[in-house]
């Protein structure tokens, strides 16, 4: 297996800088997420690792090797992609063991490996079929199966889940979850989606126009948001941002008054908050605002509720209990010890 590490890598595509000053060190057996919004560069930072794209400036290693100018067949990566990429006319088998075939394998040990993988995937039983015969997650599973039996030293993975329904997903992460841990093989997940992110990395990277904003384990990523972007793009719901000012510890906005900054002041911040450390109360004293239930949305285990405050929505997460008319007033509690502020100039995290 290996590493993979960037020093200085830069992307540009004419005059438009995709990727720029990225420096990382993906470890051993890691599985890594790149995680952002359409148009960041992570699927370009994928996409270079893999030699489908050039580097424009600095190198990329895996292993011991420095593979900038390897072409893509010798850098011994299995890509899994969003639109399954499977032959239509072969068999799963066939589709499974086409690496094999490749390499000229003997049929006997070819037919060997592919039983034993699709053993891994759940797929034994479906080996006869073509992939018009299959369902999206049977065929995604396909697709995983033919990247495990390469035994790569990197597996790259391009949003191989989004074009899978919401139930199939919950499935699919599991599955690849156990199955990294089985394999321990180098992966490097690109998604916009920060729950699969959060569900599956052992560290996330999260990228903005170019650059990683953040990288740290998802409890860092969740708890510990070092940016804006960072504390708005992570999360669902995302963080609550409210801006305003602070002086001297109080944070101040239109209706709204929290103390417990100790002695920070900023004239242009934002404050933080996440919806689970907001909460409805019932004694006005208790309160850091008073304003109208703009929404009520039950989730099952609990409710998400959001108020009007100050021309912003706040939204907050009530028990799943929680009785509430849309323009009711209703009291809210600010927990400071688990807010953030942000300065709103760099959007750097203002630390008290």
């Amino acid at each position: 297996m290996a590493s993979v590490r960037f020093r200085n890598v830069e992307k540009k595509f004419g005059g438009f800088t995709a990727v720029t000053e990225l420096n990382l060190d993906i470890v051993d057996k890691e599985f890594l997420v790149l995680l952002g919004p359409s148009g960041c560069g992570k699927t370009t930072t994928m996409r270079m690792v893999a030699g489908l794209e050039e580097v424009t400036a600095g190198d990329i290693y895996i292993g011991a090797d420095r593979v900038n100018d390897t072409l893509p067949k010798y850098r011994d990566v299995a890509m899994v992609f969003q639109s399954y990429a499977l032959y239509p006319h072969f068999t799963v088998a066939e589709n499974i063991g086409y690496p094999l075939k490749i390499r000229k394998v003997p049929q006997a040990e070819r037919d060997r490996q592919v039983l034993e993988v699709a053993k891994r995937v759940e797929l034994e039983a479906l080996l006869g079929r073509r992939p018009k015969e299959l369902s999206g997650g049977q065929r995604q599973r396909v697709a995983l199966a033919r990247a495990i039996i390469r035994t790569p030293k990197v597996f790259l993975m391009d949003e191989p889940l989004s074009n899978l329904d919401a139930k199939l997903r919950v499935q699919m992460r599991a599955e690849l979850k156990h199955l990294q841990h089985e394999l321990k093989v180098t992966t490097i997940y690109v998604t916009h989606d920060q729950i699969e992110a959060l569900t599956l990395a052992h560290r996330v990277a999260v990228m903005s126009k170019g650059r990683i904003e953040q990288l740290g384990t998802p409890k860092e990523i969740y708890n510990n948001p070092r940016t804006l972007f960072v504390a708005g793009f992570i999360g669902s719901p995302p963080m609550n941002l409210l801006p305003g000012e602070v002086t001297d510890g109080v944070f101040t906005a239109e209706g709204i008054r929290v103390e417990g900054f100790g002695h920070t002041s900023a004239r242009n911040a934002v404050l933080g908050v996440r919806s689970e450390d907001v909460a409805v109360v019932a004694a006005p004293g208790d309160a850091n605002l008073t304003a109208p239930i703009y929404s009520v949305e039950l989730t099952g285990e609990s409710t998400h509720v959001t108020v009007r405050a100050g021309g912003r929505l706040l939204t907050m997460r009530a028990d799943k209990e929680f009785a509430g008319e849309i323009d009711q007033q209703v009291g809210v509690r600010i927990a400071p010890q688990r807010a953030f502020l942000f300065d709103a100039q760099s959007e750097k995290r203002i630390d008290s």
